[in-house]
């Protein structure tokens, strides 16, 4: 959902960080272990020659025995103390963390990246790929934004992007989308004639609205972009369908809540990094890959196989054409036929730490897959929507 709200990030053209293609973690002091290394020792020196005064660090140089120090407290408060689990909830939280999403303030992937790091500092973005830019560019750390709704269905723009840009899935938020109807202070329902929102959340809510007597409606690119459009103009015959915290940011009065027309209204987000995690196995983990396979039948069954027979379950699967191989010939008796050539993104439950799942993308590059990527393995999001 892009916004067209000015206040959006735009982002400049690209820069290299001085940093970039390296990792951006600093080990800490406490965690480098330093071996002394041997002075080189000249041919006429003798070996039993002994050290003079001050040739104590050049002693310990040539010998690698370390020197006994005199016990200071000062020294021993100065050292750096181990790390400790509480050090590493600052990632969890979010804490110093900028995190991008695509639309104004107020927007529910806004919601989802408090929900996904509730100590981080948000930078909305004009559009997904400008979300994708922010981290790419290190103008923000993380991204948070939609894959799929359980309406909707997929959000293609993503998965597109997701193949065209090197960021890795780090993370699933699944939100629970409540959609409210927001006018102007003093407008009632009988009074409203036209209804704004981003041409999803219309469609979430069709039914709804005709029930209420809105019969026009107008597509924005944002559903807080509408809250905020209309509190700009102070219309007083159109309503917003947006957020609660959109009616609370933009001073717009709720008329009506959930008016989605099904209740079960959910958007699983995924959250983006420049570097992947590191999967682990002690916890329930998501794989997300998309690969392409040669032309003949059953080369999609054959693929998926060797998820079955290693008892991996799929949890999703999607297909899109090939945006760089279009087309593809194939030859019959008679005349030679064009159809799609088609890209499969598939979400399964393993970790890549699984040797199950290791052996399972080895058997897929090999004997299927002409193209494999891993796009992410992370932790799954067993939290309430």
């Amino acid at each position: 959902m892009a916004a067209s709200s000015s206040s959006s990030l735009r982002i400049p053209a690209p820069t290299r960080h001085p940093a970039a293609g390296a990792r951006p973690l600093r080990l800490p002091f406490h965690s480098v272990s330093v071996r002394p290394r041997r002075s080189p020792v000249s041919a006429s020196a003798s070996p039993q020659q002994a050290p003079g005064p001050g040739d104590g660090d050049r002693a310990n140089g040539r010998t690698g025995v370390p020197v006994q120090l005199p016990f200071s407290r000062d020294a021993a408060i100065a050292l750096p103390r181990p790390l400790t689990s509480a050090d590493l909830m600052g990632e969890a939280s979010g804490e110093g963390l900028k995190v991008a999403y695509q639309g104004c303030p107020g927007a529910y992937s806004e919601a989802a990246a408090k929900k996904a790091y509730p100590s981080c500092e948000t930078v909305p973005c004009e559009y997904f790929e400008t979300a994708f830019q922010a981290v790419e560019n290190w103008v923000a750390d993380r991204a948070v934004l939609p894959l799929e709704n359980s309406l909707g269905g997929s959000i293609h723009r993503n998965y597109d992007l997701l193949l065209r840009h090197r960021l890795h899935i780090v993370g699933e938020v699944r939100l629970a989308v409540r959609h409210c109807l927001l006018a102007n202070r003093g407008v009632k329902i009988e009074n409203l004639r036209s209804a704004m929102s981003h041409p999803q959340a219309l469609a979430q809510c069709e039914q709804t609205l005709t029930k209420l007597g809105i019969e026009h409606r107008e597509a924005v690119d944002d559903t807080a972009g509408a809250a905020k459009h209309i509190a700009e103009q102070n219309l007083q015959d159109t309503a917003a369908v947006a957020s609660s915290l959109a009616a609370q940011l933009y001073g717009l009065d709720i008329l009506a809540e959930n008016i989605q027309d099904d209740a079960d209204n959910v958007t699983r987000f995924m959250m983006l990094a420049r570097e992947p995690i590191i999967p682990r196995t002690d916890k329930p983990f998501k794989t997300s890959i998309v690969f392409s396979l040669e032309e003949g039948p059953g080369q999609l069954f054959k693929a998926l196989a060797v998820f079955a027979l290693r008892k991996i379950n799929l949890t999703k699967m999607e297909s899109r054409p090939h945006k760089k191989r279009p087309l593809r010939v194939a030859d019959d008796n008679s005349t030679p036929l064009k159809h799609f050539d088609y890209l499969f993104y598939v979400d399964f439950e393993a970790s890549m730490a699984d040797p199950n799942a290791q052996n399972a993308l080895s058997n897929l590059k090999q004997e299927f897959a002409t193209f494999l990527r891993v796009l992410g393995s992370y932790p799954t999001d067993v939290t309430e929507a």
